[in-house]
C-alpha cells in the first residue's frame, strides 16, 4: 500500500465531508499519486470523437468545483468529470450530510449540489487552457430555480469552450422533484431546448463538444427506452448509467443504511449494471454508454464494459481503495481483457 493510501485511509477518523475537504487541499498542494507508467493500449477508447488514453474516468462528486483535475488526471485517470456546478452558488442540504458504511463499501450522500457556482467553475477551467487531460463539466439547476431547465441552458452556455464535454444531471435524487425531468415530456422540453442552444453556440463558435445525459438506476419499465430515444431524436452523444440510488437492499449492514440520501459503492454494483445491459439494449449502438456505479476493481469495470459501456467512472471506491486504486483497476481490466482474448476494450463492448 503507498504512502497516499495510507494517508487516505487515515483520513476516516475524519467526519467525512472534512476529509473530502482535505484530501481536495493536499491534491491543490500538489501531495496526489502519479501514475507515470506509458498507458496501456488495450485501454484506449474513442468516446463520442474524445481519444481517451484510458476508459477509466473519474465521476462528477470527487472535485464539485473544478479545482483538481489534473491532479486527478496525473493519478491515472482518463478523465476526470468536474461537477456538479449549478448557475448561483449554493450551500446544499445541512451537514451532516455524507455517510459512509463501511461494513458495505458504501457511501450515502445527500449533498444537494453544493458547489461555489459557474463563474468560480468557469474561472479555473478557462486557467488550465491549453493543458493535456480531458476534463467534463456537469451541470445542474438550482434548488429554488423557478425555471430549471434555463438553468441547464445558463450552464451550457456560459461555459462553451472551456470544457471537452458536458454532461446533464438529472439524477440526482438530493434536488426536490429534479429527477422528474427524466420523465418523457419533461425530457424532450430539456433535451429540445439544450439542443437549440447548442446549435447556436456551435454556429457562432465553429466548435462542438459532446454532451451526456446522465441517469438513476431506479427507472421503471418503459423509461428506459423512452430515454433512449429522446436522447437520439435529440442529437445528445451519449448516455451515463447510473447516479445513486434510493433503494436499500436488505443486504445493507451498516448502521447508517437508513440515512436518506442516494447510495453508491459496492451494493449499487449489481443493479446499476443490470440497468445498463437495459439501456445497451435499448441504445442498439446509436449513443455511446459509460457505465458508472459500484466500480471498486478490474472485475467491475470489465462487468460495465460488457453489459454495454464504452467507458466507465467511479467515485466512491476511492474512499476505501485509496488514490492509487485507480492504477491497480486499469492493471486488472487490462489483464482481464487480454485473458478473454481481447485485443482493444471496443471489441468487449457489449460481449455479455
Amino acid at each position: 500500500m503507498s504512502l497516499h493510501d495510507l494517508a487516505a485511509r487515515a483520513l476516516h477518523v475524519l467526519d467525512p465531508e472534512d476529509a473530502h475537504g482535505l484530501a481536495v487541499l493536499g491534491l491543490k498542494a500538489g501531495l496526489g499519486p502519479r501514475d507515470d507508467a506509458l498507458g496501456d493500449p488495450l485501454l484506449e477508447v474513442t468516446l463520442a470523437g474524445l481519444h481517451l488514453s484510458s476508459c477509466v474516468g473519474l465521476a462528477a462528486g470527487f472535485d464539485k468545483n473544478a479545482e483538481v483535475p489534473d491532479a486527478m488526471l496525473a493519478a491515472g485517470f482518463g478523465f476526470v468529470e468536474a461537477g456538479t456546478v449549478t448557475p448561483l452558488p449554493q450551500a446544499g442540504n445541512p451537514r451532516p450530510r455524507l455517510f459512509r458504511l463501511t461494513q458495505d463499501q458504501a457511501v450515502i450522500n445527500r449533498m444537494g449540489f453544493n458547489n461555489q457556482g459557474l463563474e468560480a467553475f468557469a474561472d479555473r477551467l478557462a486557467k488550465r487552457s491549453g493543458r493535456h487531460g480531458f476534463v467534463g463539466a456537469n451541470i445542474g439547476a438550482n434548488k429554488d430555480a423557478t425555471d430549471r431547465v434555463q438553468d441547464y441552458v445558463t450552464g451550457l452556455t456560459r461555459l462553451w469552450g472551456l470544457p471537452d464535454y458536458f454532461t446533464v444531471n438529472i439524477s440526482s435524487p438530493n434536488t426536490p422533484g429534479l429527477r422528474a425531468l427524466q420523465t418523457k415530456a419533461a425530457l424532450e422540453d430539456l433535451l429540445g431546448r439544450l439542443a437549440e442552444t447548442r446549435a447556436l453556440l456551435k454556429a457562432s463558435s465553429t466548435s462542438d463538444y459532446p454532451i451526456f445525459l446522465k441517469v438513476a438506476p431506479d427507472l421503471e419499465d418503459g423509461e428506459v427506452e423512452a430515454i433512449v430515444e429522446t436522447v437520439v431524436n435529440s442529437g445528445l452523444d451519449g448516455i451515463i448509467v447510473s447516479n445513486t440510488t434510493i433503494a436499500r437492499p436488505s443486504t445493507l449492514r451498516s448502521s447508517l443504511a437508513g440515512e436518506t440520501g442516494g447510495l453508491s459503492g459496492a451494493p449499487l454494483l449489481a443493479p446499476s449494471t443490470a440497468m445498463l445491459a437495459r439501456f445497451h439494449a435499448a441504445a442498439a449502438g446509436r449513443v455511446a454508454l459509460i457505465g458508472a456505479g459500484g466500480i471498486a476493481d478490474g472485475a467491475g469495470a470489465y462487468a460495465k464494459i460488457r453489459a454495454g459501456a464504452r467507458a466507465v467512472q467511479l467515485y466512491s471506491a476511492l474512499v476505501y481503495g485509496g488514490p492509487g486504486l485507480v492504477a491497480r483497476i486499469k492493471r486488472d481490466l487490462a489483464a482481464r481483457l487480454r485473458a478473454d482474448g481481447f485485443v482493444r476494450v471496443e471489441d468487449a463492448i457489449g460481449a455479455a
